[in-house]
C-alpha cells in the first residue's frame, strides 16, 4: 500500500506541472497598457474574453455580409440598439464584432485571432478609438492605431469596403479629450481613399447647437441612447446601401 502511494505521489510532481504547462495562458485581469498601433491580447478587465470567443464562434458560422468592429459603443447594439439593428441589419447578414472596453491595440489583436477568419463580407463599419483617450495617448498615437485597424482590415479583407468614422464626441459640453478624440479623427482620416476606405464624420448629429450632448442621446455622455443608434443607422444609411449595391 505505502508503495502505490508512493507511486503516485512522485508520478503527481511531474504531472501537474506538464498539465499546467499545456494549458494556454488565461486572460490578464488587469487593463494592460501597450502603442496602440501594436496588437495587444483583449483580456478580462471588461469581461473581453467571453465577448472575444462569442464573436469568434459566431464568424464561424459564416454567412457574414457586413460586420461592425469597435469598442462598448458598437456592442451595445445588441442591447440599446436591438430594435434599430433588427430593423437596418438582421436581414443584411450583419455580425457586431464590438466588444467593450476595447481600444485600437485590442482590435488588432483580435482581428489576428478569429474575428475575421474565413469572411468575406461587403462592408466593415469601424468606430474605434475613444478608450485610448482614456489611457492617456496622444492623438497621434490614437491616429496611429486606427489606421492600424483599417489597414489589418484592407490586409485581411482585401474585397471589403470600409466605413471609417470619426470618434464620436463624449462628454456633457466640448472638452480637452473631445478635442484630442476629434485631432486624432482627422489624422486617421487621411487613409480614406474614397475607393475602399469612405470617412464619416456623423459626430455633429449627436450634439446640440452649443456643443452639448444630451441624454436623451447619451444617458451617460459615451454611450448611446435608442434614440442614438437610430441617428448612427440613418446617418449612414445611403453610403452603406451604395456600397452594398442596393441603390441600383
Amino acid at each position: 500500500m505505502k508503495g502505490k502511494l508512493l507511486s503516485l505521489l512522485v508520478a503527481s510532481v511531474f504531472i501537474i506541472p506538464a498539465c499546467t504547462f499545456l494549458s494556454p495562458a488565461a486572460p490578464e485581469t488587469e487593463r494592460v497598457k501597450g502603442p496602440p498601433d501594436v496588437p495587444l491580447r483583449t483580456n478580462n478587465a471588461y469581461g473581453h474574453w467571453p465577448r472575444h470567443e462569442a464573436c469568434n464562434a459566431r464568424i464561424k458560422q459564416g454567412n457574414v455580409n457586413l460586420i461592425f468592429v469597435g469598442d462598448s459603443i458598437t456592442q451595445r447594439w445588441d442591447r440599446q440598439g436591438t430594435q434599430i439593428w433588427q430593423k437596418f441589419y438582421s436581414s443584411r447578414n450583419a455580425v457586431n464584432l464590438g466588444v467593450d472596453g476595447d481600444r485600437t491595440q485590442n482590435v488588432l489583436w483580435r482581428l489576428d485571432h478569429g474575428n475575421i477568419d474565413g469572411i468575406d463580407p461587403e462592408v466593415a463599419i469601424v468606430m474605434i478609438g475613444t478608450n485610448n483617450s482614456d489611457d492617456g495617448d496622444t492623438a497621434e498615437e490614437i491616429a496611429s492605431g486606427i489606421t492600424a485597424v483599417c489597414k489589418k482590415l484592407r490586409q485581411k479583407l482585401p474585397d471589403t469596403k470600409i466605413i471609417l468614422h470619426a470618434i464620436f464626441p463624449r462628454g456633457p459640453k466640448p472638452s480637452a479629450q473631445r478635442e484630442l478624440n476629434a485631432k486624432a479623427s482627422r489624422l486617421a482620416s487621411k487613409i480614406a481613399d474614397g475607393k475602399t476606405i469612405f470617412y464619416m464624420d456623423i459626430g455633429d448629429r449627436f450634439l446640440e447647437p452649443d456643443g452639448a450632448i444630451s441624454p436623451e442621446i447619451m444617458p451617460d455622455f459615451l454611450h448611446l441612447s435608442p434614440k442614438g443608434y437610430q441617428i448612427w443607422a440613418e446617418a449612414i444609411e445611403p453610403k452603406l446601401k451604395q456600397l452594398l449595391g442596393e441603390d441600383k
